[in-house]
């Protein structure tokens, strides 16, 4: 049966990647029988409000479906167990022809079932140099779909087949239904962003960022966005109670459960991006504007190679400087500007929107096939 299923299995920092193509599908094959499924009623209720002008779209609960009445809509949601819920899943998709996924975990169907006859497509989430291209559960879906030409070499060179690999353009940058992030502060003044990565040896949170939420708390030059990874609380407990210590300050705004966290609407917002290693600063680069990276583990990160993105901004490998880069990011910028528009043009490809059409045109393709 010629039917495409959309796996909305993971944290909601995967839907801004996903839905476009949905959107796009629905709107180039209108007849083409379209499943959204969905892992929890968080995810539920936001499909439902989206999928509502597209009659083609089902929504569908996962095995092991989480209803959470308690938590607000766009909070990112408790998971179901994710092994489990695709063993139970995988012959369900025995009669979907395509499914597409944005994260690695769901490509256990292909590659432990090989005999499997759904297609997948793995299509990318995140950004720039840290990505997990190695990942063997990558070789097992029919096409991954990546940003840019730059991507698809580098998967390339590990081993996955060339004719497997479809350039796209960034499919967030798509993303219609950002949270307006305009009125988040009484006065107006540059907005800066904080975003600390949630895996220890890549984020600056642990050795600092106590201290760098003590010193943005403090300092009155810049209205405050603290928005870390999602994942981050998972990691660090006592992070919300951080955050809930300076969020009462009217230059400060925290959030760590809201969906603004992750569709776009704080690094578009931003006047100035502080953190580590998350791959929101590519999306923040797409419009040029000040950076600073914080090396808190002081590696030689230019012996690594993924962090090729702290050439785009001044790196403090001293938290004692961060005051007086704070005070000069702007003045600096200048000596930025260009490769910062560089580096997210390779990272990112396309940002003009043409992305999900040129997926759901692939999708069609392979439905055929």
């Amino acid at each position: 049966m010629n039917k495409v299923a959309f796996l909305f299995l993971g944290e909601t920092l995967l839907i801004p990647h996903l839905w476009p193509i949905a959107e796009a599908l629905a709107e180039a094959a209108p007849d083409l029988p379209i499943d959204l499924w969905v892992s929890t009623s968080i995810h539920e209720e936001m499909l439902s409000r989206w999928s509502r002008a597209y009659p083609s779209m089902r929504l569908r609960r996962a095995p092991g479906y989480r209803p959470l009445p308690g938590l607000a809509a766009g909070t990112n949601p408790p998971l179901p167990a994710k092994i489990p819920m695709l063993a139970r899943l995988a012959p369900l998709l025995l009669g979907t022809r395509v499914a597409v996924c944005a994260e690695q975990t769901s490509l256990w169907i292909p590659r432990a079932l090989s005999f499997h006859p759904t297609r997948f497509v793995r299509t990318a989430h995140g950004a720039g140099s840290i990505n997990a291209r190695s990942d063997p559960r990558q070789r097992a879906a029919t096409l991954l779909f990546e940003p840019s030409e730059t991507e698809r070499q580098a998967f390339i060179r590990h081993g996955v087949r060339p004719e497997r690999i479809v350039v796209t353009g960034y499919i967030k940058a798509s993303f219609r239904h950002r949270t307006p992030a305009a009125h988040l502060f009484p006065e107006a003044r540059p907005i800066l962003l904080y975003t600390p990565h949630w895996q220890r040896h890549r984020s600056s949170w642990w050795e600092w960022g106590r201290q760098i939420v003590g010193h943005l708390a403090e300092q009155t030059r810049f209205n405050v966005i603290l928005a870390p990874h999602q994942r981050l609380v998972e990691r660090d407990p006592g992070l919300r109670e951080v955050l809930a210590g300076v969020s009462h300050l009217p230059h400060i705004h925290a959030d760590l459960d809201s969906f603004a966290m992750v569709d776009g609407s704080y690094t578009a917002a931003a006047d100035l991006y502080l953190g580590d290693t998350s791959s929101q600063v590519v999306e923040y680069m797409v419009r040029p504007r000040p950076c600073l990276f914080l090396n808190a583990q002081k590696i030689d990160w230019r012996a690594t190679d993924d962090h090729d993105f702290w050439n785009c901004g001044d790196v403090i490998d001293d938290l004692a400087a961060l005051p007086a880069a704070l005070d000069d990011a702007t003045k600096r910028h200048s000596h930025y500007a260009a490769l910062q528009q560089s580096f997210a043009e390779n990272a990112l490809g396309d940002t003009s929107g043409k992305a999900p059409a040129i997926s759901a045109k692939y999708l069609i393709s392979l439905l055929s096939a």
